[in-house]
């Protein structure tokens, strides 16, 4: 039997969590009071009944958070406490594997640059990591934390959005607008490599995030491109807000590795393109499915922000599951949608009944999909020790494994 306390204990990943999603309460009203930024209310309580809710009307609402978040993240202390406390949270309930993402871009301020932006939150995690191995923990045999950064372009952006894209658009006044987003993009690209390749800092993935439709993916091709080149592996945010036309163009247009969300892969109605969306959907699926492209599936933020799903059995994760997707479980926002990781496999446990195998390859592939900042041998000998621990908690909660996942 799938139990609570079993899902607590397994070791668990989150390959795609926002780092900008998931404060703290108590740390965004102690920024914010000391950063004079205003919020609609001080009290946890207020914040979550004005911001923070459980349920939201619409995309646009699920974003207004943000608004504030992004306030407070303006130095590189708040985001050196945010990802420390980020880490620590993760590891509270189990999440040993941390990918966090977050776009620099939205933070840099003068004497803050990307570089300064992304050593902050490096500091703030690793602190978290050195701390975790001298744990008692990990001398029984649990994995040790360790964690990635991924860096997110935005598909679009105003001047509203941050001082650095109001510098970059009033300095290419003439240029057209979706150039301009472009162009934001190859520059983060590049920034990103080059804190890598010089500062060493774990920077493992880049992501495309933000409004989908009227964005294409196309308009930030040289980034991607640039990022291809430099061996720094992408996932992409598709399939969330738009069809299955979007998660096609991350594919094949910025080389994408993994899929962020991709909840409407099998939406042949959305399909514009082809005069057969039935045909369309399914050999996308397919290649999907034979290239084990995995598909960071987010089942609260998806009920949040999609009206349509009305119950947590209307999410296709169950149709995912059917066709042997590759699939892990992610929080996306572990403030915005008040969840965990262990909250997201509980909701799939009872809305699809998942089998003891079907939970295995999906903590698993979480894993062993991962960027992991290592080399390929450091990450075999890390998703060994992943499974060896899993196989252990399996049995001491009375759940054997009687057949072997992907």
């Amino acid at each position: 039997m799938i139990t609570n306390e079993l899902l607590r204990a397994l070791p668990k990943s989150d390959i795609h969590c926002h780092l900008d999603g998931s404060l703290r309460l108590g740390t965004l009203i102690e920024l914010a009071k000391e950063r004079d930024v205003n919020l609609p209310s001080y009290t946890d309580e207020g914040l979550k009944e004005l911001v923070f809710k459980k349920t939201y009307r619409d995309l646009p609402d699920y974003l207004h958070g943000f608004g504030y978040t992004c306030g407070v993240m303006t130095d590189a202390e708040a985001l050196e406490r945010i990802s420390y406390e980020l880490a620590q949270d993760c590891l509270a309930e189990g999440v040993t594997y941390l990918e966090v993402r977050f776009a620099p871009q939205l933070h840099v301020r003068p004497g803050l640059d990307v570089a300064g932006v992304l050593s902050a939150v490096d500091r703030g995690l690793d602190r978290a990591r050195r701390e975790d191995e001298a744990s008692v923990q990990v001398s029984q045999g649990r994995p040790p934390f360790r964690y990635g950064i991924i860096a997110s372009a935005m598909r679009m952006f105003t001047p509203g959005f941050a001082p650095y894209y109001a510098d970059f658009m009033r300095v290419l006044p003439q240029w057209p607008t979706k150039e301009v987003y472009g162009l934001a993009s190859l520059s983060l690209a590049r920034a990103v490599v080059d804190a890598r390749d010089r500062l060493g800092i774990p920077v493992v993935g880049f992501d495309l995030a933000g409004a989908e439709a009227g964005f294409p993916a196309d308009d930030h091709t040289a980034a991607f491109d640039f990022a291809q080149e430099h061996f720094l592996k992408k996932t992409v945010h598709a399939g969330e807000a738009y069809g299955p036309e979007s998660i096609f163009q991350a594919l094949t247009s910025l080389h994408a590795d993994r899929i962020g969300h991709g909840t409407h892969l099998f939406a042949a109605n959305a399909v514009t393109a082809d005069p057969d969306p039935a045909r369309y959907v399914h050999q996308l699926s397919e290649y999907v499915a034979d290239r084990r492209i995995t598909l960071e599936v987010c089942i609260t933020s998806n009920m949040q922000t999609m009206p349509q799903l009305r119950k947590v059995e209307d999410h296709p994760l169950g149709k995912m599951l059917q066709n042997r997707l590759s699939v892990t479980l992610c929080t996306d926002n572990r403030l915005v949608s008040s969840t965990t990781v262990t909250e997201e496999l509980a909701k799939a446990r009872d809305a699809f009944s998942i089998s003891s195998v079907d939970l295995r390859n999906m903590v698993l592939h979480g894993f062993k999909r991962s960027f992991y900042p290592g080399t390929y041998r450091d990450k075999r000998a890390y998703v060994r020790q992943v499974i060896d621990w899993y196989d252990k908690v399996s049995a001491d909660h009375g759940l054997p494994i009687v057949e072997r996942g992907q």
